[in-house]
Order: C-alpha cells, then structure tokens, then sequence
C-alpha cells in the first residue's frame, strides 16, 4: 500500500480511555484517502456488510474507510453509507455518538479533536457531537451504558444531550429498536462498573417505558410498602458487579422482584416469573440467561427458611435449580440469592451442606439393587432419608452448640 496516498489515525474507545489512563483493549483505525480495492491489494481482509471495514493481515485489528452517512428510514439500520477517498478524517468523526469517542490520533502522536472530545473528557461529560445523534436509536442505549461504565469516574450526561434523549422518546425513534439491538446493549450494560446507572439514565430520559417497559415498575413502586426483607434492585445489582459476577446472575438478579405482589404467599413469583418469560421472549434473551433467571425469581425467598423446610421441601428446592447435574449452575444460583439476601449466609451454607450430603450418595449401587423401572422411585426415596438424616443430625448438632 502506497502511504503517501492514504493516512491511518487511532480512533473511537482506545483514544479516549489511554487519554483517561485506562487499559485499552480493542484499537480501531480509520483510513483517509484509501478505496477498497487499495486496501485488499495491500493484504487486508474485508469483513464489513454494511461499509468498508477490513481487518489487518498480521494484527488483526479493524480499519475502516472514512465514511459518512445519511438517514434513508426510521430505526438504527436506516442508513446509507459513503466510503470513498474523498471522505475526510473530520467528515467520518461528525458522524460519532459522543465528543469523547471523536478523537483521532495520527501515526506521529498528533490529536485531532475536532468536536472538544478533550475538553469534555478533562470535565467528565457524556456530549453529543452532533444532531445526527437523533437519528440512531441505539445510542439512547449507548450513552446509558456509558454512564454504566464512567460514572465511577464522575462522568455525567450533559443536560442538552439528555433533551436530545428525551427527544428521541417522545419523537417514537427509540420505537424502532430491534430486540438484538437492545439485548446486546444490556447485556454489555449490565456487566459494566455500575450497571444500575444504566437504567437510571435511561429512566431520567423516559426510555425505560418505551424500551424496557418491565423495569419501569422498579422505579415506581413505593417501597415503604414492602416487606422488610426487600431491597431495592439497583444496589443488589451493583453489588453483582462488585463480586464480578457473570451475566446470567446480573440479569437474574435485575428481574428477580418484577411483580411480587404482597397479597400472594411468601415464594409466589409466578407472576414475575410470567414477566420474566415475556419479557425474555420480546427481547430473544439468550436461554441460559432466561431459565437462570426464573430459577432465581422461583426460590429466592427460599433461601433464607431453608433451615425450616422439611426434607421434601429441601429436595424440591436443590431439584428446582437441578442442583445435582449442575452444580456449578447450583453455586451460581447460590451466588445470585446471596446477593439478594447478604443477611443468609448462614441458610446458604445449610443448603451447600444439605447438598454436599446428597452428592456423597452412591446412585448407582441403589440403583444396582432395583429393576429399571423403580430406579426414579428409589433413588428419590433414598435422596429423602438423606436429608432427612441430615436435618436430624443438623438439629442435633445445633442443640449441642
């Protein structure tokens, strides 16, 4: 490639967090002056569908071709795009989301800040570098999860960029959010620093209703009416990212308490657990992520009366979450109650004892003792003298302390 017919300049994320003195992970490149054809020849691999977007033969890394775009429809894919030599390095960064994620840096270390990226970057503010942010919806999510992520620093949205927001809303462009889209945003949301400041923001610019309608319900209901073992979801769910937990714990604890209703005995979350599915049906929630979720709505306010069950009780509960074919699933499940409950540490080294109890069992020398037919049968029956014997020898114990 001839480089006197083109310049390459860092861009996007990896500007913006070295100038902050964060770790950068990924690097992406745009290349000014350059046609495709140019860019093959030199050895690099196309990838984009929608514009030019290429992949280093030796690093790998993303270089994408200046580009520009128009909106043709409503929605984020409603654009068309231009990628040619004539697209400069100020025309491609106009089309960014936010000042800071502007940047470039040329190959001799020189800063292009063409929209005051720095400036807000030194003032911890989250700006819009253009009135085309309106036109993608995904950004509304966007600047959520980037709250998510910098507020730990002090970063904060400004004022006239939470109006365009709140714009967006009330102009029915957020409506044309694809499930992918927003799924795929969440996801990445909820496993930043703070995840509840997410969905604060989106709250603060009216978008929760419109896109994530059942957690507006988090926000409006009057927790002085609730029971005293509640807590709010929004420090659970951080406390979640404290502990670095995985996503499926994060999202199981984000729509755990969606509908308890107070008229309903102790344990009944059928109704969230019908939010939950709706909920996770609209959005294409991944599988894993949804069936965690219910087990946790389920039986999460088991936890803390596990002592109390009986040990019929207690088999339906490590059943429930199929604790003996998966028992890291088990401990995940554990790990999410916990969270919702802290003050149970106890219960939940009752129920990692209960369990570790039933894995100790030989299944296969009682099943060796039965015809095929009464294996289910007796393997339940000696599961249940299991704990049985175990809630006997807890209670013995307990009385001698």
């Amino acid at each position: 490639m001839r480089e006197h017919a083109l310049k390459i300049y860092a861009v996007g994320g990896s500007v913006r967090d070295e100038m902050l003195g964060l770790a950068v992970k990924d690097r992406d490149y745009v290349v000014v002056g350059a046609t495709p054809q140019q860019m093959i020849d030199a050895g690099y691999r196309a990838v984009g569908a929608d514009f030019p977007v290429f992949l280093h033969p030796d690093t790998h890394e993303e270089y994408a071709l200046a580009r520009t775009e128009r909106k043709t429809a409503p929605g984020y894919a409603g654009f068309a795009f231009h990628a040619a030599a004539d697209v400069t390095l100020i025309d491609d960064l106009k089309r960014r989301d936010l000042t800071i994620n502007a940047m470039a840096v040329a190959d001799d270390g020189t800063l292009i800040d063409p929209y005051g990226g720095a400036n807000d970057l030194a003032n911890k503010i989250l700006r819009h570098v253009s009135e085309a942010f309106s036109e993608d919806p995904v950004r509304v999510l966007r600047v959520a999860r980037f709250v998510a992520r910098f507020q730990p620093l002090g970063f904060r949205v400004a004022d006239e960029t939470v109006g365009l927001m709140r714009a967006m809303v009330a102009s029915g462009e957020v409506d044309h959010l694809v499930s992918e889209r927003v799924w795929q945003e969440l996801a990445r949301g909820l496993m930043e620093i703070t995840p509840s400041a997410m969905f604060t923001t989106l709250q603060a610019s009216g978008a929760i209703a419109k896109i994530l309608p059942e957690l507006e319900v988090l926000f409006t209901r009057d927790a002085d009416s609730r029971p005293t073992s509640h807590r709010s979801t929004w420090p659970l769910l951080d406390r979640a990212a404290k502990h670095n937990f995985n996503l499926p714990i994060r999202f199981a604890i984000l729509v755990h308490d969606l509908a308890y209703d107070m008229s309903k005995p102790a344990g009944d979350q059928s109704t969230a657990v019908d939010l939950i599915r709706a909920m996770c049906e609209r959005l294409r929630v991944p599988a894993e992520c949804r069936d965690f979720a219910i087990m946790v709505a389920k039986g999460h306010r088991q936890l803390s009366a596990a002592a109390a069950l009986s040990n019929e009780e207690l088999l339906a509960l490590l059943d429930g979450v199929d604790a003996m074919r998966r028992p890291d699933r088990f401990g995940d499940w554990l790990q999410a109650c916990r969270c919702i409950h802290p003050d149970a540490q106890l219960a939940s080294q009752y129920l990692r004892a209960a369990f570790s109890r039933l894995q100790s069992m030989n299944l296969g020398e009682i099943a060796a003792k039965v015809l095929p037919a009464a294996i289910p049968k007796a393997i339940r029956a000696a599961k249940l003298a299991t704990l049985h014997n175990f809630i006997l020898d807890h209670k013995t114990s307990q009385g001698k302390t």
